[in-house]
């Protein structure tokens, strides 16, 4: 009998720099023994210092991409990063539900580590209407998840508030990261929905530039293990103490002027 491959899908934009985007979530399919395949959805001409441009990829094509990939291969996971207007989010969603795929992991990225804008306006209401509904796990950080509640988050109580508001739009987890927190750990917050339970992954915060790219990392980590067959708890967890191994160790090295990838590759590489 042939073997088959724990089949990882990313759907989104390339970053150039090869820290974030695509490049980052092949990267993590490949380091936790999937296999990754792409759609993308916009061009970057980015580095470590910034995004100095972008190009979107016409919706028809991202279209054609998918069909491509899912109409033969299929896959067993989903993850979505970039889709930057509302255009590429509804084809996208039509695209995720004409192949029944269930095992979706949105990150729902607005703006680059270096603050440079990566989601039109247009498309927010867009993501919040035909894609986070489909999502098995959306994984917002602070100031995501502020934009899509529309409330300013501060303490812990608003977290919880903000997870349980996110999950309105009937998706069946929410993660919300606390990289952004001014505390000095680096917890993130897991809402079960159905559930209505929370789980609070924690971890020691790590003093580092190296930090480009660490949302698109720990989605596409998460799509690796729900595609292994785990839980949505147990597949956060693991991606959570993934991400942190990529992190602690990426710390240690240099790379370009401004904010360094994770090493993804931190368990095979000496």
């Amino acid at each position: 009998m042939n073997k088959t491959y724990h089949k990882v899908l990313t759907i989104a934009g390339s970053d150039s720099s090869g820290g974030a985007g695509i490049q980052a979530d092949l990267k993590t399919f490949s380091a936790l023994g999937c296999y990754g395949m792409s759609v993308i959805t916009a061009l970057t001409a980015q580095n470590t210092k910034g995004v100095t441009g972008i190009h979107a990829v016409p919706a028809s094509f991202a279209a054609e991409q998918m069909e491509a990939v899912l109409g033969d291969i299929g896959a067993d996971a989903v993850k979505i990063g970039m889709l930057y207007s509302a255009e590429l989010t509804e084809v996208v969603a039509r695209g995720l539900l004409k192949h029944g795929i269930r095992k979706i992991v949105l990150d729902p990225v607005m703006v680059a580590q270096s603050g440079d804008k990566l989601l039109q306006n247009d498309a927010i209401e867009a993501l919040k209407t035909h894609m986070i509904p489909l999502a098995a796990v959306v994984t917002p950080n602070l100031p995501e998840a502020e934009v899509l509640t529309g409330e300013k988050i501060s303490g812990y109580e608003e977290i919880q508030d903000a997870a349980r508001h996110i999950s309105h739009h009937n998706c069946q987890s929410v993660l919300i990261k606390g990289g952004h927190s001014e505390n000095d750990d680096s917890d993130d917050l897991l809402y079960l929905t159905q559930e209505e339970r929370f789980v609070t992954l924690k971890e020691e915060r790590i003093e580092t530039r190296n930090n480009h790219g660490t949302g698109c990392t720990l989605s596409s980590a998460i799509a690796s293990f729900l595609a292994k067959g785990h839980d949505i708890e147990a597949a956060v967890r693991r991606a959570k103490t993934y991400i942190s191994g990529a992190i602690r160790t990426g710390a240690k090295y240099k790379m370009g002027h401004g904010h360094g990838p994770v090493h993804h590759f931190f368990e095979f590489w000496n």
